[in-house]
């Protein structure tokens, strides 16, 4: 785990993270019901995260969710899910050893990623809770708020090293743009 601490933002690599991707029709009753008995969580509204105990549930597409997940519960989950699905068209795969996972933390965490990512982060219009899969400059990525100034970032583990410098990058003081916090 690294960690980077600048005027604007932490950005610390965390360690790995459990995570399953579901896919199946979201909208179907049976698999709502077989998510919320194995997992004890509802299905989350379109681009949402929810969050029980340990575990969030975040909506990535029409047919997609993923669960995050202690690392060591998420074969049993991906077995649980797995069983629950049968006769259904469903599935879920654990993907944690796929993605690498990141913490951008500080009053400007919104500027720093809102110099990378085609979002309109701005208060009011993206709060927590909200989960957004986009781009980050040219990777795929994903993010959520944790809290008003912090922000959890996945993307996948091969290029992990670049995200980690991209963010280091426009957590750097003076390479803010002052859109959403004046400058220091």
């Amino acid at each position: 785990m690294s960690e980077v601490m600048t005027a604007l933002a932490t950005i610390t690599a965390l360690p790995v993270q459990g995570m399953l991707t579901i896919r199946g029709a979201l909208g179907n009753a049976d698999l709502s019901e077989s998510i919320q008995i194995v997992t004890g969580m509802e299905l989350p509204a379109q681009r949402a995260i929810t969050t029980s105990g340990a575990q969030s549930l975040a909506w990535m597409s029409p047919d997609e969710l993923l669960l995050l997940c202690p690392h060591a519960d998420a074969a049993k989950i991906a077995s649980d899910l797995s069983a629950a699905f049968t006769g259904q068209f469903a599935m879920a795969v654990e993907v944690s050893d796929a993605r690498a996972v990141f913490d951008i933390e500080g009053p400007q965490a919104r500027e720093v990623l809102a110099k990378l990512a085609p979002v309109d982060l701005a208060p009011g219009v993206f709060e927590p809770g909200e989960m957004r899969r986009t781009r980050l400059a040219q990777v795929a990525a994903a993010f959520w708020m944790t809290g008003p100034d912090s922000f959890r970032l996945i993307a996948f583990r091969s290029v992990a090293q670049y995200v980690e410098n991209l963010l280091s990058t426009a957590a750097k003081p003076g390479t803010q743009v002052g859109y959403f916090t004046p400058a220091p």
